[in-house]
């Protein structure tokens, strides 16, 4: 089945390739140790992120997308958490090996974070103009007077109505919609150079969510900041992103640039993820169901993560797990690419392969 084709263009504003990246993250290893066993969350993850790029991370769940975000911060609860090994140089500094206190000068100033619901990540009995000037008095302190009015103009350019009456607010008494951009107001409160939006349009309506992905574009245009996008809305990604990382089983099987990964995936999980999408193409044909579970990942991956649910599965994918690989000016973690790919030949995605169950669902 052919991938659906991009409803939009992506940025035309892509950084240059070659710059210096902004971020760069190395063998990035993240654990939890649990009753259960050690959870292998986050497995070997590399990637840079350039200066005013626009990152797209996705992937189902359970695929270490925030994970790896939130350990990058060190924002993850130790213990149970582990950051095993790897290094995440921002601005000359390793952002995992910094001294804490020098850390939290980079988080919420340097590098801003909006999380996936603002009514748990907002504290309840604070006013959001509060909120907004605690994170200035950290990270950027001045008059009380210059701290409330860069709170207002930070609800202005975030597009909340009534922006002066809103700073008196509680979280309650505003909407999801307002609720996230009070979340994007305080992220962005300290002009950070790196925005994290971890799946900050989930809970909103279709409409709101289009006013957000707007707003994000008109920011990263007049700030000039780089954004990581985690999601996993495909079609949010197609029209916002520069670059996508598309994760599996705590690993990046595939970083692509946008256009070149709808218009041809390389890796087959990459490719049935963008197959399961409804298209103008797809009238009156069954969308395709990645069948299977994803991994357990008490177990540290010894072979590939996706071979127990991969149409293209062979001996070698089921004793060694492969490395991400630059193919065509793109990376994939597959034993099979040959530089052809597979969207141009399709997968059959019809009868379950190597183990997986037929009763799986849908990714």
């Amino acid at each position: 089945m052919t991938p659906p084709t991009m409803t939009e263009a992506p940025p035309s504003d892509a950084p240059t390739a070659g710059a210096t990246p902004a971020l760069s993250v190395r063998n990035l290893t993240t654990r939890f140790h649990t009753q259960d066993g050690t959870v292998h969350a986050v497995n070997g993850v590399s990637f840079d992120l350039s200066d005013g790029e626009v990152l797209g991370v996705v992937g189902e769940s359970g695929s270490g997308k925030s994970v790896t975000m939130m350990s990058l911060l060190r924002l993850i609860p130790s213990p149970p958490g582990d950051i095993a090994a790897g290094e995440a140089v921002f601005g000359g500094e390793d952002l995992l090996a910094m001294d804490l206190d020098d850390l939290r000068a980079v988080r919420g100033g340097k590098v801003g974070f909006i999380f996936q619901d603002p009514m748990t990540s907002l504290n309840p009995v604070v006013t959001v103009g509060r909120q907004i000037v605690e994170s200035l008095e950290v990270h950027d302190p001045g008059s009380k007077k210059a701290m409330w009015a860069r709170a207002l103009e930070l609800l202005q350019l975030v597009g909340i109505p009534a922006a002066e009456d809103r700073l008196r607010c509680y979280p309650h008494e505003l909407s999801g919609g307002m609720r996230q951009r009070v979340m994007i107001a305080i992220a962005l409160a300290c002009n950070p150079q790196v925005l994290v939006a971890d799946e900050p349009t989930t809970a909103l309506d279709v409409t709101i969510q289009a006013q957000i992905l707007e707003l994000v574009k008109e920011l990263r245009s007049k700030l000039g900041m780089a954004v990581i996008w985690i999601t996993h809305d495909l079609g949010v990604v197609a029209g916002l992103v520069d670059r996508v990382l598309v994760m599996y089983g705590g690993q990046i099987v595939e970083d692509a640039p946008v256009a070149e990964l709808y218009a041809q995936p390389r890796h087959p999980y990459a490719h049935g993820l963008l197959a399961s999408l409804p298209s103008a193409n797809s009238r009156g044909t069954r969308l395709v169901n990645i069948l299977g579970q994803p991994p357990d990942l008490r177990s540290e991956p010894d072979s590939c993560s996706f071979a127990p649910r991969c149409p293209h599965a062979f001996d070698r994918c089921h004793s060694e797990n492969p490395v991400l690989t630059d193919v065509g000016g793109r990376s994939v973690a597959c034993w099979l690419d040959d530089g052809r790919g597979l969207g141009a030949e399709g997968a059959d995605w019809g009868e379950p392969v190597g183990g997986a169950s037929a009763e799986g669902e849908d990714a």
